[in-house]
């Protein structure tokens, strides 16, 4: 049994009845220590490494939520990922990509869900790139330091220029 009840309704993936965990991420969960990479939660579960499969409604969650036959709530982020994965891939498939970011800990939850679920190998290959840096900041949307194809091409750089690089450069 991997996953267990909180008091509060939610559901939790108990990470410890998961041999391959942290296979992926080369970590020994054992050796994590709380609140270390990101700001612990003060969700009602057993472990810190435990995540959530479902999230009983709370009153701060306002009107996101669905009502289910186990109640008023919503799906743990990893839970829609490996859903959305299985519907339109299978239960398991070859390629699964996105960024160094997500490797730990999303799709290490995403494999632990999928393969417990499933008892099939979830995916064959990982394929995970690093982030583009500018003037030695992380590309992002939110900090407006990104490039569009037609920022590049109005600042007169060469198309086949611009594709020659992106075809030349390991995706990490």
């Amino acid at each position: 049994k991997t996953a267990y009840k909180s008091e509060d309704g939610s559901i939790y993936f108990d990470v410890s009845k998961f041999k391959n965990y942290g296979k992926l991420s080369r970590l020994n969960i054992g050796e994590l220590r709380e609140g270390a990479r990101v700001k612990q939660d003060s969700y009602e579960k057993d472990e810190a490494n435990d995540f959530a499969l479902w999230k009983s409604y709370d009153e701060n969650d306002k009107d996101v939520f669905l009502k289910t036959e186990i109640g008023k709530g919503r799906p743990g982020w990893h839970i829609e990922c490996s859903a959305m994965s299985m519907k339109y891939l299978g239960s398991s498939f070859d390629i699964h990509a996105g960024g160094i970011d997500l490797v730990f800990p999303h799709h290490e939850n995403e494999i632990a869900q999928s393969e417990a679920s499933t008892g099939k190998k979830f995916v064959n290959y990982w394929l995970h790139n690093e982030h583009l840096l500018v003037n030695g900041h992380k590309m992002s949307k939110s900090l407006g330091n990104f490039y569009t194809l037609r920022d590049l091409l109005s600042k007169g750089h060469n198309p086949k220029a611009i594709r020659y690089l992106l075809l030349s450069v390991n995706y990490r």
